[in-house]
């Protein structure tokens, strides 16, 4: 049997789309709809989700079997609650199975029973502000959370592996039971099972988080090994 992925992801996502495909399996396919976004500023996350209804109705075209809200700040700006107001109109409109990012963060995280995290993300302090609100309401308890000032889609796209891999390291505390990287376009794969042998600590991503949602929704129940402790859970 094979597994239809479908995506909506941020128009200047650049890391979403590659980083499914390095961890999917051969009967696992992805398909993308875009919405429109350029800077990850509260205006902009809003104004991009006016575009989630017709982006969802043409991944329904393709027949897939669920929808994945590909944006993490996107999926929380308004407070808890917000990434299930997204899977409504996903599949309310398109009739499809949906998740969204932060949803599927906050229940990777409990899945793996951490309720003292450390956070790095790419962002600008008022996304941050909003994020640490909505972990600490989902019943979190935030020890660091710092950001890289970006604003810039493509620029938070564009960073380094080895930069996300300090940002990590810098927010890590020893207290924190796990590291939680932030963002669906921020490149993460490569560093995760290296920071998670270094700091002895589960690490989330947004989108290994996210993948890892989706493939329990369809019912793939295979481990995915090689991308940090959730996607083997």
């Amino acid at each position: 049997m094979t597994y239809r992925l479908g995506l909506l992801v941020p128009s200047s996502n650049t890391t979403m789309e590659p980083e499914f495909y390095a961890m999917i399996s051969a009967n696992v396919t992805v398909h993308t709809a875009r919405m429109r976004l350029k800077r990850v500023t509260p205006e902009g996350l809003a104004e991009m989700e006016r575009g989630l209804e017709e982006a969802a109705l043409s991944l329904a075209d393709a027949k897939v079997d669920v929808i994945g809200y590909g944006c993490t700040s996107g999926s929380l700006i308004r407070g808890p609650g917000h990434d299930r107001e997204i899977i409504s109109k996903i599949e309310n409109c398109a009739g499809t199975p949906a998740v969204a990012t932060s949803g599927a963060v906050v229940d990777a995280l409990r899945t793996l029973r951490l309720e003292r995290i450390s956070v790095a993300t790419p962002y600008i302090d008022s996304i941050n502000l909003l994020e640490r609100r909505f972990l600490e309401a989902s019943g979190f308890k935030v020890l660091e959370l710092k950001g890289l000032g970006i604003d810039d889609n493509p620029t938070i796209g564009g960073q380094r592996p080895g930069t996300v891999l300090k940002l990590a390291q810098m927010v890590n505390r020893r207290e924190a039971q796990g590291v939680f990287i932030s963002c669906t376009n921020l490149p993460t794969i490569k560093i995760i099972t290296k920071l998670e042998r270094e700091i002895e600590k589960p690490v989330v991503s947004s989108n290994t988080a996210t993948l890892w949602a989706m493939l329990r929704k369809v019912g793939f129940k295979r481990p995915v090994s090689g991308y940090g402790k959730i996607l083997l859970t």
